[in-house]
């Protein structure tokens, strides 16, 4: 129950981001598992999956951040962290590379987690409808025109 309590507290898009990013690095591994170098493409995948996952994390709490700034400074700020966040990934792409124990081209793949798990939004929606509850979004109010309901 503890843990269902701790998830709760996680932002909701965030954990559907997340999710999607794990369901996407697995699916992926059963892939890895048909290439010789099994342990290299693993290495590099889930390295990726990991560097994708927090670069989600940093992106989520830099835009909330950013949304108690003055319009000039949140644009100022986003960008700073924008460019921490793509520098931090080619940082661990680099690593990757240079290191050689880890496939380059399957932590490509991993990091490319982010962008297929903002794709697999509607299957994640559902894993996170089970844990939240459905959300309930209120009708927006009806507005009127010169007195006029419309």
């Amino acid at each position: 129950m503890w843990m269902k309590e701790k998830i709760i507290r996680i932002n909701r898009t965030l954990f559907e981001l997340e999710v999607g990013i794990l369901i996407f690095g697995v699916v992926c591994q059963l892939f890895a598992f048909l290439t010789k170098d099994k342990a290299g493409y693993s290495l590099g995948l889930w390295l990726g999956i990991l560097t994708a996952a927090v670069s989600a994390f940093h992106m989520w709490w830099s835009l909330d951040r950013a949304l108690e700034f003055p319009e000039k400074e949140a644009v100022k700020s986003l960008s700073t962290h924008n460019i921490l966040r793509y520098g931090f990934i080619v940082a661990v792409f680099t690593l990757i590379a240079i290191s050689g124990r880890a496939n380059p081209l399957s932590a490509f793949l991993g990091i490319m987690g982010l962008k297929a798990s903002a794709y697999m939004h509607f299957l994640t929606r559902r894993v996170s409808g089970k844990i939240y509850g459905e959300e309930s979004i209120p009708m927006p109010a009806e507005e009127s025109v010169e007195g006029q309901k419309m």
